[in-house]
Protein backbone atom coordinates (compact mmCIF):
# COMPACT_ATOMS: atom_id res chain seq x y z
CA UNK A 1 0.00 0.00 0.00
CA UNK A 2 2.90 2.13 0.67
CA UNK A 3 4.33 1.80 -2.61
CA UNK A 4 0.86 2.54 -4.08
CA UNK A 5 1.17 5.79 -3.03
CA UNK A 6 4.31 7.00 -3.57
CA UNK A 7 6.00 4.72 -6.76
CA UNK A 8 5.39 4.36 -9.81
CA UNK A 9 4.12 1.12 -11.32
CA UNK A 10 7.72 -0.35 -12.20
CA UNK A 11 8.61 0.34 -8.49
CA UNK A 12 5.87 -2.17 -7.80
CA UNK A 13 7.21 -5.48 -9.10
CA UNK A 14 10.86 -5.30 -7.20
CA UNK A 15 10.46 -8.07 -4.90
CA UNK A 16 12.82 -6.72 -1.92
CA UNK A 17 13.16 -10.26 -0.69
CA UNK A 18 14.72 -11.53 -3.60
CA UNK A 19 18.60 -11.04 -2.92
CA UNK A 20 17.97 -12.28 1.07
CA UNK A 21 16.26 -15.71 -0.61
CA UNK A 22 19.56 -16.35 -2.21
CA UNK A 23 21.77 -15.40 0.60
CA UNK A 24 19.42 -17.41 3.01
CA UNK A 25 20.13 -20.62 1.09
CA UNK A 26 23.50 -20.98 1.68
CA UNK A 27 23.04 -19.82 5.19
CA UNK A 28 20.68 -21.84 6.57
CA UNK A 29 22.41 -24.71 4.91
CA UNK A 30 25.91 -23.97 6.62
CA UNK A 31 23.64 -23.44 10.15
CA UNK A 32 21.94 -26.77 9.75
CA UNK A 33 25.09 -28.51 8.49
CA UNK A 34 27.62 -27.30 10.93
CA UNK A 35 24.93 -26.59 14.29
CA UNK A 36 21.85 -28.51 14.21
CA UNK A 37 18.50 -27.15 12.20
CA UNK A 38 17.35 -26.49 16.38
CA UNK A 39 19.55 -23.22 15.84
CA UNK A 40 18.49 -22.31 12.26
CA UNK A 41 14.56 -22.32 13.69
CA UNK A 42 15.62 -19.95 16.88
CA UNK A 43 17.88 -17.32 15.25
CA UNK A 44 15.14 -17.05 12.52
CA UNK A 45 12.21 -16.08 15.35
CA UNK A 46 15.06 -13.85 16.92
CA UNK A 47 15.85 -12.47 13.25
CA UNK A 48 11.98 -12.16 12.71
CA UNK A 49 11.25 -10.31 16.24
CA UNK A 50 14.23 -8.14 15.14
CA UNK A 51 12.75 -6.42 12.41
CA UNK A 52 9.08 -6.43 13.82
CA UNK A 53 11.07 -4.06 16.02
CA UNK A 54 12.46 -1.78 13.06
CA UNK A 55 9.42 -2.19 11.19
CA UNK A 56 7.36 -0.49 14.13
CA UNK A 57 10.23 2.63 14.59
CA UNK A 58 11.35 2.91 11.53
CA UNK A 59 8.57 2.60 9.08
CA UNK A 60 6.09 5.51 8.90
CA UNK A 61 2.37 4.94 9.26
CA UNK A 62 0.70 5.72 5.95
CA UNK A 63 -3.23 6.89 6.87
CA UNK A 64 -5.70 5.38 4.59
CA UNK A 65 -9.54 4.64 4.63
CA UNK A 66 -8.79 2.50 7.33
CA UNK A 67 -9.32 5.63 9.75
CA UNK A 68 -12.11 5.32 11.63
CA UNK A 69 -12.97 1.55 10.95
CA UNK A 70 -13.02 -1.31 13.43
CA UNK A 71 -10.82 -4.02 12.68
CA UNK A 72 -12.53 -7.19 11.97
CA UNK A 73 -11.75 -9.55 14.38
CA UNK A 74 -13.87 -12.40 13.74
CA UNK A 75 -13.03 -11.92 10.25
CA UNK A 76 -9.56 -12.70 10.95
CA UNK A 77 -10.51 -15.48 13.62
CA UNK A 78 -12.43 -17.05 11.41
CA UNK A 79 -10.30 -16.92 8.09
CA UNK A 80 -6.89 -17.96 10.61
CA UNK A 81 -8.73 -21.05 11.67
CA UNK A 82 -9.95 -22.04 8.30
CA UNK A 83 -6.70 -21.60 6.52
CA UNK A 84 -4.47 -23.07 9.11
CA UNK A 85 -6.82 -26.20 8.92
CA UNK A 86 -6.82 -26.16 5.50
CA UNK A 87 -2.84 -25.99 5.10
CA UNK A 88 -1.80 -28.43 7.98
CA UNK A 89 -4.40 -31.28 6.45
CA UNK A 90 -2.99 -30.49 2.91
CA UNK A 91 0.99 -30.47 4.07
CA UNK A 92 0.35 -33.14 6.57
CA UNK A 93 -2.19 -35.68 5.17
CA UNK A 94 0.16 -37.74 2.73
CA UNK A 95 2.12 -38.54 6.51
CA UNK A 96 -1.08 -38.96 8.25
CA UNK A 97 -3.41 -40.70 5.74
CA UNK A 98 -5.80 -39.18 3.63
CA UNK A 99 -8.59 -41.18 5.31
CA UNK A 100 -7.18 -40.70 8.27
CA UNK A 101 -9.87 -39.13 11.07
CA UNK A 102 -7.23 -36.14 11.48
CA UNK A 103 -6.92 -35.13 8.16
CA UNK A 104 -10.44 -35.53 7.14
CA UNK A 105 -11.37 -33.74 10.68
CA UNK A 106 -9.06 -30.66 10.06
CA UNK A 107 -10.63 -30.48 6.44
CA UNK A 108 -14.11 -29.94 7.79
CA UNK A 109 -13.64 -27.59 10.13
CA UNK A 110 -11.54 -25.75 7.44
CA UNK A 111 -14.58 -25.59 5.35
CA UNK A 112 -16.70 -24.86 8.16
CA UNK A 113 -14.66 -22.28 9.44
CA UNK A 114 -14.11 -20.66 5.65
CA UNK A 115 -17.54 -20.98 5.30
CA UNK A 116 -19.10 -19.62 8.08
CA UNK A 117 -15.87 -16.65 7.55
CA UNK A 118 -17.13 -16.44 4.34
CA UNK A 119 -20.92 -15.37 5.11
CA UNK A 120 -19.24 -12.88 7.92
CA UNK A 121 -17.62 -10.78 5.73
CA UNK A 122 -20.58 -10.38 3.61
CA UNK A 123 -22.83 -9.12 5.83
CA UNK A 124 -20.33 -7.21 8.34
CA UNK A 125 -19.73 -3.31 7.95
CA UNK A 126 -15.84 -3.34 8.31
CA UNK A 127 -15.23 -6.59 6.54
CA UNK A 128 -11.36 -7.87 6.73
CA UNK A 129 -11.49 -8.38 2.57
CA UNK A 130 -14.58 -7.14 0.38
CA UNK A 131 -15.13 -10.66 -0.99
CA UNK A 132 -17.19 -8.48 -3.50
CA UNK A 133 -13.87 -7.39 -4.60
CA UNK A 134 -12.31 -9.94 -4.41
CA UNK A 135 -14.69 -11.57 -6.83
CA UNK A 136 -14.19 -9.58 -9.86
CA UNK A 137 -12.87 -10.88 -12.40
CA UNK A 138 -9.57 -9.77 -12.51
CA UNK A 139 -8.76 -10.28 -9.12
CA UNK A 140 -10.18 -13.57 -9.00
CA UNK A 141 -8.30 -14.69 -11.79
CA UNK A 142 -4.95 -13.32 -10.62
CA UNK A 143 -5.04 -15.08 -7.23
CA UNK A 144 -6.12 -18.08 -9.81
CA UNK A 145 -2.76 -17.48 -11.20
CA UNK A 146 -1.05 -17.02 -7.89
CA UNK A 147 -2.01 -20.92 -6.73
CA UNK A 148 -0.60 -22.24 -9.72
CA UNK A 149 2.70 -19.99 -9.67
CA UNK A 150 3.30 -20.61 -5.64
CA UNK A 151 2.52 -24.53 -7.16
CA UNK A 152 4.68 -24.21 -9.63
CA UNK A 153 7.61 -22.30 -7.95
CA UNK A 154 7.62 -24.89 -4.86
CA UNK A 155 7.82 -27.85 -7.15
CA UNK A 156 11.85 -26.86 -8.14
CA UNK A 157 12.46 -26.36 -4.39
CA UNK A 158 11.42 -29.75 -3.15
CA UNK A 159 13.26 -31.42 -6.36
CA UNK A 160 16.55 -29.56 -6.78
CA UNK A 161 17.95 -30.00 -3.25
CA UNK A 162 17.02 -33.88 -3.17
CA UNK A 163 19.10 -34.11 -6.75
CA UNK A 164 22.13 -32.58 -5.51
CA UNK A 165 22.28 -34.36 -2.43
CA UNK A 166 21.25 -38.03 -3.06
CA UNK A 167 24.44 -40.40 -3.52
CA UNK A 168 25.76 -40.41 -6.94
CA UNK A 169 25.34 -44.17 -6.64
CA UNK A 170 21.75 -44.16 -7.12
CA UNK A 171 23.14 -42.50 -11.10
CA UNK A 172 21.10 -39.53 -10.83
CA UNK A 173 21.87 -37.87 -7.43
CA UNK A 174 25.01 -35.53 -7.08
CA UNK A 175 26.65 -36.25 -4.18
CA UNK A 176 26.75 -32.87 -2.90
CA UNK A 177 26.89 -31.12 1.13
CA UNK A 178 23.60 -29.61 2.10
CA UNK A 179 26.29 -26.70 2.35
CA UNK A 180 27.44 -27.29 -1.23
CA UNK A 181 23.51 -27.97 -2.91
CA UNK A 182 22.73 -24.33 -0.83
CA UNK A 183 25.27 -22.56 -2.65
CA UNK A 184 24.72 -24.26 -6.19
CA UNK A 185 20.95 -22.99 -5.61
CA UNK A 186 21.80 -19.35 -4.23
CA UNK A 187 22.30 -17.83 -8.13
CA UNK A 188 18.72 -18.46 -8.38
CA UNK A 189 17.67 -16.62 -5.69
CA UNK A 190 19.95 -13.31 -6.11
CA UNK A 191 18.80 -13.62 -10.00
CA UNK A 192 15.46 -12.52 -8.88
CA UNK A 193 17.14 -8.75 -7.94
CA UNK A 194 18.60 -8.73 -11.04
CA UNK A 195 15.04 -9.63 -12.75
CA UNK A 196 13.27 -6.82 -10.77
CA UNK A 197 13.88 -3.85 -12.18
CA UNK A 198 12.98 -5.74 -16.13
CA UNK A 199 10.15 -6.96 -14.36
CA UNK A 200 8.99 -3.12 -13.69
CA UNK A 201 10.25 -1.37 -17.48
CA UNK A 202 8.06 -4.51 -18.58
CA UNK A 203 5.00 -3.80 -16.44
CA UNK A 204 5.56 0.44 -16.98
CA UNK A 205 5.32 -0.94 -21.08
CA UNK A 206 3.14 -3.48 -21.58
CA UNK A 207 1.30 -3.80 -18.35
CA UNK A 208 1.12 -6.29 -15.10
CA UNK A 209 -0.78 -9.12 -17.26
CA UNK A 210 1.82 -9.15 -19.93
CA UNK A 211 4.74 -9.53 -17.06
CA UNK A 212 2.45 -12.41 -15.50
CA UNK A 213 2.13 -13.88 -18.31
CA UNK A 214 6.07 -13.59 -19.50
CA UNK A 215 6.75 -14.60 -15.86
CA UNK A 216 4.87 -17.94 -15.98
CA UNK A 217 6.35 -18.73 -19.59
CA UNK A 218 10.13 -18.42 -18.48
CA UNK A 219 9.14 -21.11 -15.09
CA UNK A 220 7.83 -23.08 -17.61
CA UNK A 221 11.10 -22.94 -20.06
CA UNK A 222 13.48 -23.48 -17.04
CA UNK A 223 11.13 -26.68 -16.48
CA UNK A 224 11.71 -28.05 -19.87
CA UNK A 225 15.31 -27.33 -19.72
CA UNK A 226 15.52 -29.34 -16.79
CA UNK A 227 14.56 -32.47 -18.11
CA UNK A 228 17.80 -32.37 -20.27
CA UNK A 229 20.11 -30.52 -17.17
CA UNK A 230 19.02 -32.30 -14.30
CA UNK A 231 22.20 -34.83 -14.41
CA UNK A 232 24.68 -31.98 -13.35
CA UNK A 233 24.99 -29.50 -10.51
CA UNK A 234 25.57 -26.77 -12.97
CA UNK A 235 22.80 -27.85 -15.37
CA UNK A 236 20.66 -27.51 -11.77
CA UNK A 237 21.84 -24.32 -10.81
CA UNK A 238 21.12 -23.31 -14.69
CA UNK A 239 17.25 -24.32 -13.98
CA UNK A 240 17.24 -22.68 -11.06
CA UNK A 241 18.42 -19.52 -12.59
CA UNK A 242 15.90 -19.85 -15.14
CA UNK A 243 12.77 -20.92 -13.00
CA UNK A 244 13.65 -18.62 -10.18
CA UNK A 245 13.72 -15.47 -12.93
CA UNK A 246 10.21 -16.16 -13.96
CA UNK A 247 9.36 -16.72 -10.21
CA UNK A 248 10.43 -12.52 -10.05
CA UNK A 249 8.99 -11.39 -12.89
CA UNK A 250 5.67 -13.32 -12.11
CA UNK A 251 5.51 -12.39 -8.26
CA UNK A 252 6.39 -9.12 -9.03
CA UNK A 253 3.25 -8.58 -11.67
CA UNK A 254 0.56 -10.30 -9.18
CA UNK A 255 0.82 -6.79 -6.98
CA UNK A 256 0.68 -4.47 -9.51
CA UNK A 257 -2.48 -6.31 -10.86
CA UNK A 258 -4.08 -6.57 -7.59
CA UNK A 259 -3.50 -2.64 -7.18
CA UNK A 260 -4.72 -1.61 -10.16
CA UNK A 261 -8.21 -3.28 -9.53
CA UNK A 262 -9.29 -2.62 -5.89
CA UNK A 263 -10.24 0.85 -4.43
CA UNK A 264 -6.84 2.44 -2.65
CA UNK A 265 -8.64 1.60 1.06
CA UNK A 266 -8.58 -2.55 0.13
CA UNK A 267 -5.12 -2.49 -1.09
CA UNK A 268 -3.49 -4.05 1.51
CA UNK A 269 -6.68 -6.70 2.64
CA UNK A 270 -6.24 -8.03 -1.38
CA UNK A 271 -2.49 -8.20 -1.42
CA UNK A 272 -2.73 -9.57 1.98
CA UNK A 273 -5.16 -12.37 0.25
CA UNK A 274 -2.67 -12.57 -2.95
CA UNK A 275 -0.23 -13.31 -0.39
CA UNK A 276 -2.48 -16.03 1.03
CA UNK A 277 -3.32 -17.57 -2.37
CA UNK A 278 0.23 -18.35 -3.07
CA UNK A 279 1.07 -19.61 0.36
CA UNK A 280 -1.95 -21.79 -0.51
CA UNK A 281 -0.51 -23.01 -3.81
CA UNK A 282 3.03 -23.74 -2.34
CA UNK A 283 1.31 -26.07 0.79
CA UNK A 284 -0.56 -27.97 -2.33
CA UNK A 285 2.55 -28.06 -4.07
CA UNK A 286 4.31 -29.71 -1.48
CA UNK A 287 1.92 -32.07 -0.42
CA UNK A 288 1.37 -33.17 -4.31
CA UNK A 289 5.21 -33.46 -4.76
CA UNK A 290 5.63 -35.29 -1.49
CA UNK A 291 3.29 -37.84 -2.67
CA UNK A 292 4.66 -38.53 -6.25
CA UNK A 293 8.42 -38.74 -4.35
CA UNK A 294 6.89 -41.29 -2.15
CA UNK A 295 5.12 -43.37 -4.46
CA UNK A 296 8.17 -43.43 -7.21
CA UNK A 297 10.43 -44.59 -5.56
CA UNK A 298 13.79 -47.23 -5.55
CA UNK A 299 15.62 -49.00 -3.75
CA UNK A 300 19.56 -49.14 -3.05
CA UNK A 301 21.72 -51.18 -0.30
CA UNK A 302 17.94 -51.53 1.87
CA UNK A 303 17.21 -48.00 1.52
CA UNK A 304 14.19 -46.57 -0.21
CA UNK A 305 15.08 -43.10 -2.40
CA UNK A 306 12.72 -41.40 -4.74
CA UNK A 307 13.70 -42.53 -8.10
CA UNK A 308 14.57 -40.43 -11.30
CA UNK A 309 11.33 -41.52 -12.70
CA UNK A 310 9.80 -39.33 -9.86
CA UNK A 311 12.03 -36.69 -9.80
CA UNK A 312 10.93 -35.96 -13.70
CA UNK A 313 7.38 -36.45 -13.02
CA UNK A 314 7.46 -34.18 -10.29
CA UNK A 315 8.93 -31.10 -12.93
CA UNK A 316 7.26 -31.81 -15.68
CA UNK A 317 4.19 -31.03 -13.17
CA UNK A 318 5.36 -28.08 -11.95
CA UNK A 319 6.11 -27.21 -16.00
CA UNK A 320 2.55 -28.07 -16.80
CA UNK A 321 1.21 -26.07 -13.75
CA UNK A 322 3.06 -22.86 -15.01
CA UNK A 323 1.59 -23.08 -18.48
CA UNK A 324 -1.78 -23.40 -16.56
CA UNK A 325 -1.12 -19.87 -14.68
CA UNK A 326 0.46 -17.97 -18.27
CA UNK A 327 -2.93 -19.59 -19.52
CA UNK A 328 -5.13 -17.62 -16.95
CA UNK A 329 -3.26 -14.70 -16.86
CA UNK A 330 -4.40 -14.54 -20.40
CA UNK A 331 -7.73 -14.23 -19.96
CA UNK A 332 -6.98 -11.80 -17.05
CA UNK A 333 -9.69 -8.48 -18.10
CA UNK A 334 -8.00 -5.39 -19.07
CA UNK A 335 -8.69 -2.48 -16.11
CA UNK A 336 -10.95 0.14 -17.79
CA UNK A 337 -8.90 2.77 -18.68
CA UNK A 338 -5.94 0.68 -19.37
CA UNK A 339 -3.51 -1.49 -17.54
CA UNK A 340 -2.17 0.36 -14.60
CA UNK A 341 1.70 0.82 -15.40
CA UNK A 342 0.85 -0.04 -19.24
CA UNK A 343 -0.28 1.91 -22.14
CA UNK A 344 -3.24 3.90 -21.74
CA UNK A 345 -2.34 4.03 -17.84
CA UNK A 346 -3.36 7.58 -16.30
CA UNK A 347 -0.61 8.72 -13.59
CA UNK A 348 -1.77 9.44 -10.24
CA UNK A 349 -2.55 12.86 -9.22
CA UNK A 350 0.20 14.76 -6.67
CA UNK A 351 -3.37 16.01 -4.73
CA UNK A 352 -4.10 12.05 -4.02
CA UNK A 353 -0.81 10.55 -3.52
CA UNK A 354 -0.52 13.80 -0.89
CA UNK A 355 -4.00 12.94 0.60
CA UNK A 356 -2.82 9.60 1.22
CA UNK A 357 0.39 10.14 2.47
CA UNK A 358 -1.23 12.52 4.87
Amino acid sequence: MRSRSSAPPSRWSAPPWASAAGLGLPIAAAVAQYANWRVLFWGSAVLAAAVGVLIWFLIPDVPAGAKGQRFDVPGALGLAVGLVCLLLAISEGADWGWGSATTLGLFAVALVALVGWGWWETRTTDPLIDLRTTAAPRVLLTNAASIFVGFAMYASMLVMPQLLQFPEATGYGLGQSMLAAGLWMAPGGVMMMFVSPLGGKLTDARGPKFTLICGALVIATGYGLSMALMGTAWGLMLVGIVINSGVGLAYGAMPALIMSSVPLSETAAANGFNTLMRSLGTSIGAAVIGVILAQMTTTMGGYSFASEDGFRTALLIGGGLALISALIAAVIPAVRGGEQGGPGAAPATPAKETAVQG
